[in-house]
């Protein structure tokens, strides 16, 4: 009885959001805003130029050669220095709660 009530509680709070965005929505000023901030919004998330990504899914087309070389092989140094760094940081832990 009660997953029948929350059903319902969900369905009359999904139907009353809805009805305040359609009543918000039918001004055209109201909308031309939303589309402006979902515009600004999306220009934000799209320009991080700090990110070093740009190499990431084409290794044979960087300038370091090697880098690329040992990519493609199918380098583990990046997991096994991972896995080395996890590993003493769990000796710590247990040497800590000991």
């Amino acid at each position: 009885m009660v997953i029948v009530k929350k059903r319902w509680i969900y369905t009359a709070v999904g139907a009353v959001a809805g009805g305040a965005i359609a009543y918000f929505m039918k001004d055209e000023d109201n909308r031309k805003q939303v589309v402006d901030k979902a515009k600004s919004v999306k220009n934000n998330f799209g320009q991080k130029d700090d990110l070093p990504v740009e190499e990431a899914g084409r290794p044979e087309e960087t300038a370091d050669h090697d880098n690329a070389k040992m990519v493609s092989e199918g380098s583990q140094f990046g997991v096994q220095y991972y896995n080395e760094l996890t590993e003493k940081e769990r000796e710590i832990l247990e040497k800590s709660n000991s």
